[in-house]
């Protein structure tokens, strides 16, 4: 329990962190992994080499100092850090040693400004905040392992199926080589593989969108190839996503994290509207085909925004489900269409997605809405909500990679 000395100090520091936080994170990795590479197995390294990684827990870090004493504000970060934990196998003993370098980092980086009562808040402030975490993935690991098939870590599992979705998102249907059944997971969450590169010194996890509904035989993930986020660097394609494309075979092994992730569709009667930006379809194909098996009388309306044709996935699965599901509407726009490209058939609307056509789709009553893609493409549908006036409670998104959503709100107290 943290003095009120301590809480003081701790919500003193949060200027100095806005202006020092992500210098602090910077410092503090590469810290990390100097004294433990075997952690290299957890991070991926292009989200370090962006700075997403950094920022990341900057901002996570800074929403903490800013609402420590009112951790129950903290209620939605502290579910989300702990999905994405869980499903990178995280374990309690990781805590002491990432406690023992960022301690160290804000030392680095404050020099004489960090005092011995400042480290010894933060220092407090760090066992209050990884003995939360731990208490909260150590239930979200048991409820998981209890479960009929369910398990701890990571389970092999045999590649049975794959499909070409579109030129740059191919399907992988993954089978538990243990025969059991598999957990019935809630559409919209991920799983985590984890692979090991020929070539490359260290394992690599990254996760992945179920992109079906649950079926307790088989888990999908439809995985689109990246291109080279840094050309002039040393890091290949996509490094997983063209393992998975080029590497892997049916028959072949990859290692398995049950299912984790807080983007869940919501059981209950609203409408729903599903808006999707490229790879970001892939949880909205399981939010759509659960509602289908389940016979649903919920209205659902399918928005999807993708270049063209060619990187246009499961196109065909969801007009025909619009044929046989009566409750289901779509409206797909394609921002450069090709000659070939057919209104009704291939897409609905040319350019990019507009509020003047999208209005007269969206269902009646308070729906739900529930959005992925690019960075442009959110901002852009957050700008629709405002306009539209969604309130937040109505309001579910997923970020790709380290969530960069955690902000100080003006005015905290």
């Amino acid at each position: 329990m943290l003095t009120s000395t301590q809480l003081q100090l701790i919500k003193a520091t949060v200027p100095t962190l806005q202006v020092h936080g992500t210098e602090i994170t910077r410092v503090f990795y590469a810290s990390l992994f100097r004294a433990h590479p075997e952690l290299l197995n957890i991070f991926n390294p292009v989200n370090q080499k962006n700075g997403r990684q950094a920022n990341t827990l900057a901002a996570s870090i800074l929403s903490y100092a800013a609402h420590i004493d009112h951790l129950d504000r903290l209620g939605s970060m502290v579910n989300q850090i702990a999905h994405k934990h869980v499903s990178l196998d995280v374990l309690p003993e990781h805590y002491p040693i990432v406690g023992e370098h960022l301690l160290g980092a804000i030392q680095t980086v404050l020099g004489d400004a960090a005092t011995l009562e400042i480290l010894d808040a933060w220092a407090a402030a760090y066992r209050q905040l990884a003995s939360i975490m731990m208490g909260v993935e150590g239930r979200m690991k048991a409820a998981g392992a209890e479960q009929e098939g369910g398990w701890h870590g990571f389970k092999p599992f045999t590649l049975t199926r794959r499909v070409q979705e579109s030129a740059v998102i191919t399907s992988f249907e993954l089978t538990p080589q243990d025969g059991q059944p598999l957990p019935l997971f809630h559409p919209g969450q991920y799983i985590s593989v984890q692979l090991q590169v020929p070539g490359q010194a260290t394992r690599q996890i990254r996760q992945y969108s179920l992109s079906d509904a649950p079926n307790g035989r088989t888990y999908r993930i439809s995985v689109k190839r990246e291109s080279a986020p840094f050309p002039d660097a040393d890091l290949p394609h996509g490094l997983i996503s063209s393992h998975l494309h080029d590497g892997l075979h049916l028959g072949d092994t990859v290692l398995v994290h049950m299912p984790a992730g807080d983007f869940v569709l919501r059981d209950n009667a609203r409408p729903v509207v599903l808006l999707s930006g490229g790879v970001g379809v892939t949880p909205m194909i399981s939010m759509v085909n659960t509602l289908v098996a389940n016979k649903s009388t919920r209205p659902v309306l399918f928005v999807h925004a993708a270049l063209n044709r060619d990187v246009h996935a499961f196109r065909e699965h969801v007009n025909s489900l619009t044929q046989t599901y009566p409750n289901l509407r779509k409206q797909v726009y394609y921002a450069q269409v090709m000659a070939e490209d057919q209104p009704g058939m291939h897409h609905d609307v040319e350019g990019l997605l507009s509020m003047d056509m999208l209005r007269p789709l969206l269902p009646l009553g308070d729906a739900e809405y529930y959005y992925c893609g690019p960075a442009g493409f959110a901002g852009a549908v957050e700008g629709l909500l405002d306009a539209l006036g969604v309130p937040a409670e109505q309001r579910f998104t997923e970020t790709f990679g380290p969530s960069r959503n955690f902000e100080v709100p003006s005015g905290t107290d």
